[in-house]
This record gives C-alpha cells, structure tokens and sequence, in this order.
C-alpha cells in the first residue's frame, strides 16, 4: 500500500462533468489500497470572477481580505469534490489550509510555507478516508488565511507529500506530461519520458506553465518524486526526479515567457556600489529581476538593462524615480514588446557548441537577439514579442527535429 498525493488544477475540476472524471480516478487508486490525499485548486475561472466581485466593489481591496476571498474558491472544489465520491459510496472528508495546519508567514497573497501539521491528516488516513485539501491556502500565526500566490496549489501537494512521506506526488493537468516545447505551438513537440528536477525548475522559470518553480523546488530539496500526468488520458506521465535513468539528451525543451517587459537605467555613474543601490531598491519591493545587462559608454557612464515581470514594470520604474537622487542616473526606458526564449537540458554542460546551434538557428530565420543570459543547463534570450513564436519553433527544429 502506497501513500499517493495528487494535485488537479482547475480546468480538472471545471464542472460537473470534469469533477466526476476526477472522481473515478481518484476511487482507482484508494481500490487499489493506496492512502490518498488529493489537492484541489479552484475551479476553472473561479479565482478571476472572484477579483472581479472584489473590484467592482474596491479599486485598493486590501490583501487581508482578498486573501480571505480567494480562498474560497478551493474551499468549494474540495466540498464538491467530497459530495462527488460520496455519491460513488467512497469516504472522503475535505480540509481547508488551516484545518490540516498549513502554516505560513504573512506576505498576503505570496505566503511562504513554514511548516505542516500531520495529525489530522493522518487520523483521516487511518479511518481509511480520501482527504481532500484545499490548495493554495494556509494561516499565519494570527489565524490569518493566506494564499500562496502563483503556482500555489502545486506547491501545497508538494509540501503535504513532504509532510506525510508520501511515495509520490502526481500532478494531473490538462497536458499528458513535460514536452520538449508548448504543444500547442510546436505540433511536434515529443512527451518526455522523465526529466530531472533542475531541467524542470529551469523550463518552469522560463515559461513553461505546466509546473511552477516553487513546487519542484521544494520537492528536489526533499527528493519527492513527482509525475505530471494527463486528467484527461489514462496512461504514464513524465517522471521528475533527481537524475534521469536513461542517458540524458543534450537538450530537454524550449521554453518561451512573454510576460516581460525590460528596464534601461541610462547614464548611471560609473563606480562601486552603484549596481547594489539599484537593486537594493527593488529588492526591498519584493520585486524579482531576471535578466541583467550592463555596458559602457564612453563618457564614463554605464547602462544597466533587466527584465521584470511585465505588471511589476510601472512599480519598479516608480521605485527608482523616487531613488533617482541616491543611485544618479540620466533617464528610464521601458519595452514591453519582448519575450525571453530558452533552450534547457543538463547535457548541455558536456555539450561543446549548443550556444552556437541556438543562435545560427535565430539567425536562419531572422530573429534578432536583444540580450543573452546563460547558464549550466540553459540558455536564454530576449527577443522581439513578434518573432517568439518562430524563435521556438526554429530551436526545437534545430535540437530535436
């Protein structure tokens, strides 16, 4: 008897329908006599109608109580999901964040994990009952509810197999597994058997969507043994872990994130520490950076470019106007125009001339790079929002076709 986690996200659980097909899947694996504690995020759709309520009513809601709103939505799926198997004569009882003691800090709306209770999970477990948790959501030492933030609902699966010792997390999604590109924009994209923990953190932190970084992050740091899986198809899903049992390719995907938009800091001062008080500044915002570019004029200024997350780019521009007199610089030019593509795969690291298959391939089909940031095992530029598309599709023809 094994004890399996499974996460399904909300286009899983959308409707009636979707939520009676997740039934029969989870009732196989408890027949099988497998203990099973399922995670649900909210229905499809739910989470936006419900920002949508809030700000009709409020444009600053704050994030107390947009938290307790959201909330609710997982706290829904995981009763409808209760009301389901009861319906096939199962024994399930659902759980919200603060019921199972998922305990977290109080960044409203980005709360970190700090620890799991187990003991009502495990007495639920011992009754031979499926325990359905709501995703996403937790409570802070106030008896606050949290939310997690992006990418929440993976991340509680994770951190629930952590707690319980679980034998395996299965995230089911609307996809069958890791592709080596979006296979909805490259037609011949090839399911991957398995793939490490580090080449899945990368592809997720460069745009693909199908996990989010935090979540396997947490699972490599506690070697849980992950499968994303298809809600849809009964058949075997990509396998993340540790190290691959087949010797590994040189490259595992192509990713693309379009959700960027890039920073020019013009005419800062050339001397020590200017670097550190520009991203002290944003740092202290809570604001993430990503790719960095500094170069040199002649007149013994630099220029200091990074990209941001495309709804954090007037924030970050508001920041450092208002530090304008402590760091010195001439002016801020912004792009939203861009996206980053990146080819990952750890054998790139014994792999001599992947760098330059990448750019011959961009340059065959005339995608002009704008920056470059690599890595171990990856490589990524930023190129013009238009030619992404074709930058995939010209990279996974290049290393996989």
């Amino acid at each position: 008897m094994a004890l399996i986690v499974k996460k399904f996200g909300g286009s899983s659980v959308a409707n009636a329908e979707c939520l009676k097909r997740v039934a029969w899947t989870i009732a196989e694996s408890y027949s099988e006599g497998n203990n099973v504690v399922v995670v649900l995020s909210a229905q499809a759709d739910t989470t936006d109608e419900l920002i949508s309520k809030a700000f009709e009513l409020n444009d600053t809601p704050s994030k107390r109580e947009m938290d307790v709103l959201l909330s609710t939505g997982e706290q829904a799926s995981v009763a409808l999901m209760a009301i389901t198997l009861e319906k096939l004569g199962l024994p399930a009882v659902s759980l919200t964040g603060w019921q199972i003691g998922m305990n977290t800090d109080s960044a409203y709306g980005s709360a970190r994990i700090k620890s799991v209770a187990t003991e009502r999970m495990k007495a639920e477990l011992d009754r031979r009952r499926i325990v359905l948790v709501a995703g996403f959501q937790g409570v802070n030492k106030y008896d606050d509810i949290t939310t997690i933030g992006r990418g929440g609902s993976d991340t509680t699966a994770v951190a629930v197999a952590v707690a319980l010792n679980a034998d395996l997390c299965q995230i089911y999604t609307d996809v069958d597994g890791i592709y080596t590109a979006d296979p909805r924009l490259v037609k011949n994209a090839k399911k991957l058997d398995e793939i490490t923990y580090d080449e899945m953190i990368e592809l997720a932190a460069q745009g693909a969507q199908v996990l989010h970084s935090r979540s396997v992050e947490m699972a490599k740091r506690y070697g849980v043994e992950m499968e994303v899986l298809s809600s849809l198809k009964r058949e075997p899903g990509t396998k993340v872990r540790g190290v691959n049992k087949v010797e590994h390719t040189k490259i595992s995907g192509v990713a693309k994130d379009a959700n960027l938009a890039r920073v020019s800091i013009i005419g800062i001062r050339d001397e020590p520490g200017v670097a550190f008080k520009i991203f002290r500044v944003i740092a202290n915002a809570k604001k993430n950076i990503d790719i960095i570019l500094q170069s040199a004029n002649n007149n013994s200024a630099n220029d200091i470019s990074f990209t941001v997350a495309r709804e954090d780019l007037v924030s970050v521009v508001e920041i450092l106007e208002e530090n304008k007199s402590i760091i010195g610089f001439s002016e801020i030019k912004t792009s939203d125009n861009i996206a980053k593509v990146s080819i990952v795969g750890a054998g790139m690291m014994s792999a001599p001339g992947i760098a330059a298959a990448m750019f011959e391939a961009l340059y065959d089909v005339k995608v002009n790079i704008e920056m470059i940031a690599t890595s171990e095992i990856k490589i990524s530029v930023l190129v013009n929002e238009n030619d992404a598309d074709r930058a995939v599709s010209a990279l996974h023809e290049k290393f996989f076709d």
